[in-house]
Formats: structure tokens, sequence, C-alpha cells
């Protein structure tokens, strides 16, 4: 008997049935960046983002939650002259990041806000550890961290994300939340962060480049893939609640290994280079932009991804409430 596959194609309700994968808003986090300033710094690299004060992230904000999103990531892009070499200004319960949760909290209280905990954007050396003789000291780095951590959650902060690839540090991050009330604040750890190419438009954001050398002593090897399995097993026994993965789509096989290999909620992000390509190619005609950034992230969740950070989140949110699938 010849199979015929075809038939399980040939009606959109028949194809609907078959899907083996979902995307939906509620499956997407959106990034923003926010700066002192409440006039708008538009990202040249990253086409349709900007800095933007306080209002304007509310704004925006508050569009993601009307259109479904899971939550927001927020980044700050802190003013050179609040940089040292420890980034001190991230203990500042009233810095920029604070003040942005606090307000974002108490506008939309059931709104999921994800912050940041990592070194680079508050170090006069841009490095997401603390630079001593050339090199990045982890222990030095780690209490740093925590109390990082600790203020993001006073603030009201409901997940932490610790990005900066640090050896033990979910571990010293739970148990300083601990202490500190916080056991409900949940640790999204990026387990798997590569040291990869495709991070450009995202650091012209914050302004986040190494002064000198790079990031590869401390981020993962593009070529490794095993050495994931020992990253995400430690963090898991350190309290971690999820595990990104970063890069999304060229590190796909990778996903789908922590998913495989984890039974923890697996995040992946969408990092600024694979949108900024779909961007400008978007813009040179070559693809249509709204198709194909939803294959990327309906790919990224065949790969495994419970969750995606995505700069993209509130057009495709649009786009699947619109139907487009």
């Amino acid at each position: 008997m010849l199979e015929r596959p075809r038939r399980n194609r040939r009606h959109a309700k028949i194809r609907g049935l078959s899907q083996e994968t979902q995307l939906s808003a509620a499956h997407l986090i959106l990034p923003l960046f926010v700066h002192e300033s409440e006039t708008p710094h538009p990202i040249t690299s990253m086409p349709g983002h900007a800095r933007l004060g306080l209002e304007g992230i509310a704004r925006l904000a508050g569009e993601a939650l009307e259109l479904g999103l899971a939550g927001v990531a927020l980044f700050p892009a802190i003013a050179d002259s609040l940089k040292d070499p420890l980034g001190q200004e991230s203990a500042n319960p009233d810095g920029l990041l604070q003040r942005t949760v606090r307000l974002l909290k108490a506008r939309f209280p059931e709104l999921l806000v994800v912050t940041d905990v990592a070194l680079d954007p508050y170090s006069s050396d841009g490095h997401d550890g603390v630079l001593v003789d050339g090199r990045i000291d982890n222990e030095l780095t780690l209490p740093i961290l925590a109390k990082m951590a600790v203020n993001q959650a006073r603030a009201g902060a409901d997940v932490v994300a610790p990005s900066d690839m640090m050896d033990g540090r979910v571990g010293v991050i739970r148990q300083a939340l601990d202490d500190a009330g916080f056991s409900e604040t949940a640790i999204c750890s990026y387990s798997v962060k590569y040291a990869s190419a495709f991070y450009g438009p995202f650091r012209q954001a914050l302004d986040s480049t190494p002064r000198s050398g790079d990031k590869k002593t401390y981020q993962m090897n593009p070529a490794n893939v095993r050495e994931a399995l020992r990253e995400i097993r430690l963090d898991a026994a350190e309290g971690a609640d999820w595990l990104m993965v970063k890069p999304g789509l060229p590190y796909a096989d990778v996903i789908r290994f922590v998913r495989e290999n984890s039974d923890l909620p697996v995040a992946a992000y969408h990092v600024s280079g694979e949108y900024s390509m779909l961007r400008a190619a978007a813009e040179k005609g070559f693809i249509d932009y709204d198709a194909c950034l939803l294959e990327s992230l309906l790919c990224l969740r065949r790969a495994g991804a419970d969750v995606i950070f995505t700069y993209g989140a509130l057009d495709a949110a649009r786009l699947l409430r619109n139907g487009s699938h």
C-alpha cells in the first residue's frame, strides 16, 4: 500500500490537529533596556529597539502584559561615571534597575519581572567578573553577585538571572536570597552561555564591550556540547530553577541536549545578533520578517525550550494574536 503522509497536510485544520509543537505569547519574555533619560536612545544595530526611560519601559511592559507575554527581562545602561572595577552601583538600592523594578511591580503586580545578575553593566572593565591583574577573579566576584541579586529581589524581582558564568554563583546567590528572606525568588541560571559572536548588538545597547581581552575564559567554547552537562548538573544541584541556553538557533542542538538531560524548565535566548539578522535581511527584501521570526521561535520551542527570551516578543505576540502561525 502506498503511504500518503500528505493527507495530514492537505487542510489547515488537519495541519493544526497534527501539529507537534505549539508557540504562544505565554512562552515569550521581552528583554528591555533602561536608561536614566526619558528621551529614547535608538539602538542602531537593533531596529525597533531603544534604551528607554522608566515611563517608556512601563509603556512596553503594559503592552507585553496585555498581549499575554510571559514577562519582561530588564537590562540597565549605566552611566560611565557610576562604573568602577567592583561594580558597586549594582548594590545601590535606589539604582536605576531597582527603581525600574519597583515601578513595574507597583503598576503591574501580575507582571513577571526578570533581572540580570552580572557585573558587566556596572564594571569599568566591561567584564562579568572582577578583573585582577588581567584575569577574572571568580571568588572575589561571587559575593558581589550575591549582594546584587538580593538587592534586585528586595526591589521586587520575581526571577534573578545570573548571566556571568562564574563557577559556584548559583549556590552563593541561592544562599544569600534565602538568608535575606527571599526564598521564593527564582533563579534563571545562564547555565550554558557560549562565547558567541552573536552578542554584538546587545553590547552596543549597553556599552558593555570588554575594555580589554574577551570572555572566553568564563563563557563556553562554541565547539563544545558535552561540557553543558557538567554546567547544568552543577547549577541544578546549587538551586537553579530554570536553565538557560544562550544563544538560541545556532545552539538548537544544545537546547535539545539540555532538555533531554534535565527536568528543570529550559530557557533559550534568541539573542540580539539573531534578531538583527532577521530585521536586516527583511529590510533588504531578502526574507519575510514576520514569517521568519515565528519560524525561528517555533524552532526553539521544537528544540525543547519552555521559555524564549526574544527581542521579537511583541512582534510575535501580535502576529499570533492575529492568527499568523
